[in-house]
Formats: structure tokens, C-alpha cells, sequence
């Protein structure tokens, strides 16, 4: 597929995604590539993979002396569409009368901004993002998005009817997102998500870990649009717990004093509620913490950058006290030391 599109739209940064039930499942795809196309070619190329007949967008690209630049890759993760988009700078507008054109099962897509400056307007407000902040449009709202120079972004897509929740409070919430306590658990959430995505969307609990992102994303725009004692916000933001309390864990996995009481207080909780809590999600707390602080020792020990980096360091840097107990629990969940791990990632032909 490399250098035409694939015919199948996309939507980095919330303009036109494939249909939930269109898109491939189990491995990566290679959505848009314009490198190979002469520049002459490249505009058409790009509008072909960004629209079709049901979900309609007006594109505007900037003069580059060498033509546009794009690439654009996906994946399918549980009930969600993930895209990483990379591009020379364009607007893309999606107007009232595109709207009225809209797909049967319209979607709700939540970006971040990689790479640039990005400018976008909805219901009536300008707005810049950075990479602190998140993005979200509805399908059936008008809006602008865009960057100058070269921008990247990542976005995912879930369907409206599985989100649940009306027009008006998605366009509520995303002109003030940050106002809600969930932005920077989310934040944090979608940049754990791409940093492998197609290693997560081949893993058996890919379909959990699409609802629990679509639990985040329905807390987060649910707390954003309503008032904190709004009804609605108290059970969303009590159905979300679990999936709040995973998220805030693994941003501070490195952190050696964290453990429940700590957990527990963040999410003004008692222990026993924690505890109770994380049983209904099918966790022991203490068990699914070292064996998230293994999994990141893992990459940490896989990683040429950090070849150097001695054993004792790697378990400091994932949340162990001890060395000694890191390298008993390494070997009691792997059946080898760290450094045993290490030696044999570094000679991956043997495999």
C-alpha cells in the first residue's frame, strides 16, 4: 500500500473514520503513504483516503514547493479504530451541510497532539492545542481542525451508540475539558495506548481495554459537561473508578511509596473500598502492580538505549526497593534472572 491510499477513511484529529465494522482486525495497516506519489497526484491521493460519500470534509492544504507530505497508519483495537497521522500543514472543515450527509453510526473521535501547534474552532469557540491536551469532536457537530508546517496526531474513534451520550454534552464538554479531574488521567491513558498498539490490539484483552478507554472517555466528557454534583457525573464518574484507579497506578508505577493507602487517598477511598473495588475488575492489587512494575522492567532491560543501565538501576526505576526482590520476582514470573533476560533480548536471531 505504500505510496496511494487504501480507500478506507480515516480520522486522525476527528474528521471522517471508517465505519467500526469496515476496518481490519489483528495486525497494522498502512492507511496512506504520499512519499512515492509525483506531487501532481498527491491532493487527490489524500482527499481519497480522508473522505467519502457518507462523511464528507472540505480540505485545504498549504503550498509546499515539494509537494504535500502524509502518512497515515491504523489499527483496530477491541470496538476502537487508533490512527497516527503525520503531515504537512492543512485545515479540514466539516460544515453544516457535510453533517446532514452523516453515516448511519456516527462516531466521536479523541486526539492528541503530537508534533506542532494545532488550531481548531467548535460550537463557536477557537481554540490551540499542544501535547497536553486532548481533542474530541463529534461526528454531527461542525468544526475546523488543522495545523501549519509539519503536525502529527493520534486519534481513536468509538462508535456514538456505544459512548451513550447525546450531542450537545460531547460538544459541552470538549471546549472545556481541562476543567475536568479525568483530562490528565485520560491524557495519560491514550499515551500508553500508542506507544504499542499493535501489540495491544493482537493481545487477548484488547476488547476489556477498548471498554475501560471508552469508560475514561465517557468520564471525562460527562465530568467536563455537567456540574460535579450532577447526578450524571457521580455514576459515570463511579462506573469509571476501576478504570481511574488502573490509569493513575500505571502513571506512577516508578514511584517506590506507592501502594494502597496512597491509591486509596487520591481517589478519596477507603483501603477496603479500593480492595473491593479492583475484586469486581478481577484484580488483586498487590499481585497487578509487580506484574505491571515486571512488564515495564521488561522494556526497560529490552531497550538499546538503556543497555548500559545496571540491573539495580532498571528495579529503582520500576518502583522496587530491593534488588534482591526484583530479581525473586523477575525470575518467579519470567523462569530467568533480569540479566538472563537482558543477554538473551540482545541476541533476538537465536529466536
Amino acid at each position: 500500500m505504500h505510496g496511494r491510499a487504501t480507500g478506507r477513511p480515516v480520522s486522525p484529529g476527528g474528521w471522517a473514520p471508517p465505519h467500526p465494522k469496515t476496518a481490519l482486525e489483528g495486525w497494522f495497516v498502512l492507511l496512506l503513504d504520499l512519499e512515492d506519489l509525483a506531487p501532481r497526484d498527491r491532493v487527490d491521493a489524500f482527499r481519497h483516503a480522508m473522505t467519502d460519500n457518507s462523511v464528507p470534509n472540505e480540505i485545504v492544504h498549504e503550498e509546499c514547493e515539494t509537494g504535500i507530505s502524509a502518512r497515515i497508519e491504523g489499527w483496530r483495537m477491541g470496538g476502537l479504530d487508533l490512527f497516527d497521522m503525520r503531515s504537512s500543514g492543512l485545515e479540514v472543515r466539516r460544515t453544516a451541510k457535510h453533517v446532514r450527509q452523516h453515516r448511519d453510526r456516527p462516531v466521536v473521535s479523541v486526539s492528541l497532539q503530537t508534533q506542532g501547534i494545532h488550531r481548531a474552532e467548535q460550537a463557536g469557540t477557537r481554540f490551540t492545542l499542544g501535547p497536553q491536551d486532548i481533542c474530541v469532536f463529534h461526528e454531527l457537530a461542525p468544526r475546523t481542525y488543522g495545523w501549519s508546517g509539519h503536525g502529527a496526531s493520534q486519534a481513536l474513534t468509538v462508535d456514538m451508540e456505544h459512548l451513550g451520550l447525546p450531542v450537545d454534552t460531547v460538544i459541552r464538554a470538549s471546549v472545556r475539558l481541562r476543567s475536568s479531574p479525568v483530562h490528565d488521567l485520560l491524557l495519560g491513558h491514550l499515551r500508553s495506548l500508542f506507544r504499542d498498539p499493535g501489540r495491544l490490539e493482537a493481545d487477548p484483552g484488547a476488547g476489556a481495554l477498548a471498554n475501560a478507554t471508552t469508560d475514561l472517555v465517557r468520564a471525562l466528557l460527562t465530568s467536563a459537561a455537567h456540574d460535579e454534583r450532577d447526578q450524571r457525573v457521580r455514576e459515570a464518574m463511579d462506573n469509571s473508578l476501576a478504570t481511574r484507579i488502573m490509569a493513575y497506578t500505571r502513571r506512577h508505577l516508578t514511584d517506590p511509596d506507592l501502594g494502597p493507602e496512597r491509591i486509596a487517598a487520591e481517589h478519596a477511598i477507603s483501603k477496603r473500598q479500593l480492595y473491593v473495588v479492583l475484586a469486581r475488575a478481577g484484580l488483586r492489587l498487590e499481585q497487578w502492580l509487580i506484574a505491571e512494575r515486571l512488564e515495564a522492567a521488561c522494556q526497560l532491560l529490552a531497550s538499546p538505549r538503556h543497555a548500559t543501565l545496571p540491573v539495580s538501576a532498571v528495579a529503582a526505576r520500576c518502583g522496587f526497593t530491593s534488588p534482591s526482590h526484583f530479581t525473586r520476582r523477575f525470575r518467579a514470573a519470567y523462569g530467568i534472572t533480569p540479566s538472563e533476560w537482558r543477554r538473551h533480548r540482545a541476541r533476538p536471531t537465536e529466536y
